[in-house]
């Protein structure tokens, strides 16, 4: 039988007085993860940017247009 046993890293480790994390340590660990994002560029965020412009403002086109034909049958129906 082999014994396998789970490492945990520095980040990952709990006080040994059995308390809570202190805040500076998560500090730490955040600014470490944020180190670790990629960035977009200036292009690439005016890309994303028009994307998701435009397909809200088609979705805000489709949502009013069926409102409006929805209660334009809704009308007729029950007058």
């Amino acid at each position: 039988m082999t014994d396998i046993r789970s490492t945990s890293s520095s980040s990952e480790r709990r006080p040994a007085s059995g308390g809570r994390p202190s805040l500076g340590l998560f500090f730490r660990q955040v600014i470490a993860e944020l180190r670790k994002v990629i960035w977009p560029t200036r292009e690439q965020l005016v890309t994303y940017f028009m994307v998701v412009l435009v397909f809200v403002l088609f979705m805000i086109a489709l949502v009013s247009l069926l409102d409006y034909g929805f209660n334009t049958v809704m009308f007729e129906i029950f007058g």
